[in-house]
């Protein structure tokens, strides 16, 4: 089978079976390629917190024609409120569901990651092979083919790597020069769990200021479950170190680090315990003056990784996916024009939405004082009696993205069959 362009179909290899490496193997297979995606995990790894859609990422998933999936499986989070030792609300910030302007602290489209994670896999697993418990542990390339090289001991020949492999990306430390570090730190750290719901648990999200530059943030998502995160301003080496740690080591950390914070922490801390989930980390930022290497690209947080405070995280996959899968669509017989197409293309959008992300406004936003946390909730009641942040919402012109805008698509939608597996599987 070929592509619109009557070129042959490229082998694809994607490593990494999350969020944006399951939207690319669906773009891709739309553009007759075969593609084979290899996951570390044993089984879809369908777990993880809560996240939003916002801006162009919204529309990416409408053109993929999955937002009425995504619609029925949405969290109902109407908004965030600030409360004080006792859980009294001192102000709310309720979402922007007009349709218009942008999205607040809660976007419209609040979704369990391991949902959309589901959405994504139905949607692209009858048309791209999906490999799990196998990871690349290395490559070689050349100008014709790039050869993967398996955990299991196999090997296989495809067109392109991509490293669509997180935050940690070990394909992404494959094509920087040595020594090169691509984290932009913002002395923030961040662990969340899921612990039983009880009735005092709204819908709506509590967050919670602690002195010394630390937030409670507890969410609903379902009836029996409730999210709670721990963030803190800190930069030492011991926070940084504690990510790599076992869990229990890290348990212990987060405990200690917020024992005396009042509101619901014993409730919290007891939970954390004994939590099926668990997730902890430092929020950083991936910044790299280049995505690609001869045969070999990344995408989604292994590429630009915005950070959980930029909001954009999941959608700068997303949209990042449909970019890189639009120009190797566009040009498959020209894979350096492609790739260099998606630096110049996505650059400027993964531009505005990290660059959102202020590290002097976070550090306001985590007050140290029990005065200025007491001000800071002061002064956003305020705004909410007069309906400032609604109507700045509502009013505004662009969403986190800006006003970039998606590329059209280079071919039809639907136009490409179920694509036939690869010779070169790493079975």
């Amino acid at each position: 089978m070929t592509n619109g362009s009557g070129a042959r179909p490229l082998r694809v290899l994607v490593a990494g079976g999350g969020i944006a490496g399951q939207a690319l193997a669906f773009w891709l297979t739309r553009g007759g390629h075969e593609v084979t995606v290899v996951e570390r995990f044993p089984a879809l790894r369908a777990t993880g917190a809560q996240v939003d859609l916002r801006g162009q990422g919204i529309e990416a998933v409408e053109r993929m024609g999955l937002l009425d999936a995504v619609r029925d499986k949405l969290v109902d989070e109407p908004g965030v409120a600030f409360v004080d030792s006792r859980g009294r609300a001192k102000a709310k910030i309720m979402a922007n569901t007009s349709g218009k302007g942008r999205q607040t602290l809660t976007s419209e489209y609040e979704i369990m990651r391991g949902d959309l994670v589901r959405i994504l896999h139905e949607a692209s697993k009858d048309d791209a092979e999906y490999v799990f418990d196998v990871s690349v542990d290395g490559f070689t390339q050349d100008e014709q083919k790039v050869t993967a090289h398996f955990s299991d001991g196999s090997s296989g020949e495809y067109d392109l790597l991509v490293g669509a492999d997180g935050q940690g990306s070990r394909i992404r430390r494959s094509i920087l020069p040595e020594g090169f570090d691509p984290y932009r730190r913002l002395g923030i750290h961040m662990a969340y769990w899921f612990i039983p719901r009880t009735a005092s648990d709204g819908n709506i999200r509590d967050t919670y200021m602690v002195p010394g530059g630390r937030q409670i943030m507890r969410r609903s998502h379902n009836p029996t479950e409730t999210q709670v995160y721990f963030v803190m301003r800190e930069e030492s080496e011991e926070a940084s170190a504690i990510h790599r740690e076992p869990v229990e080591r890290q348990r212990e950390f987060w405990a200690r680090r917020f024992s005396d914070a009042g509101w619901q922490v014993e409730r919290f801390i007891d939970g954390m315990r004994t939590s099926p989930f668990f997730y902890s980390q430092e929020v950083v930022q991936v910044r790299t003056r280049t995505w690609s290497k001869g045969r070999v690209v990344l995408a989604g947080d292994a590429a630009h990784c915005a950070s959980p405070y930029s909001g954009m995280g999941i959608s700068g996959g997303l949209v990042g996916a449909y970019v890189l899968a639009g120009e190797i669509n566009r040009h498959p017989d020209d894979l350096p024009t492609a790739l260099a197409n998606y630096d110049s293309v996505l650059r400027p959008f993964v531009d505005e939405i990290q660059g959102a992300v202020n590290p002097r406004l976070l550090r306001l936003a985590m007050p140290v004082t029990q005065g200025a946390i007491s001000a800071f909730q002061n002064t956003t009641a305020l705004a909410c009696f007069l309906h400032i942040p609604d109507l700045a919402a509502r009013f505004a012109k662009e969403d986190r993205g800006g006003g970039w805008q998606l590329p059209d698509l280079p071919a039809p939608i639907g136009s490409a069959s179920p694509a036939p597996s690869s010779s070169a599987s790493p079975r």
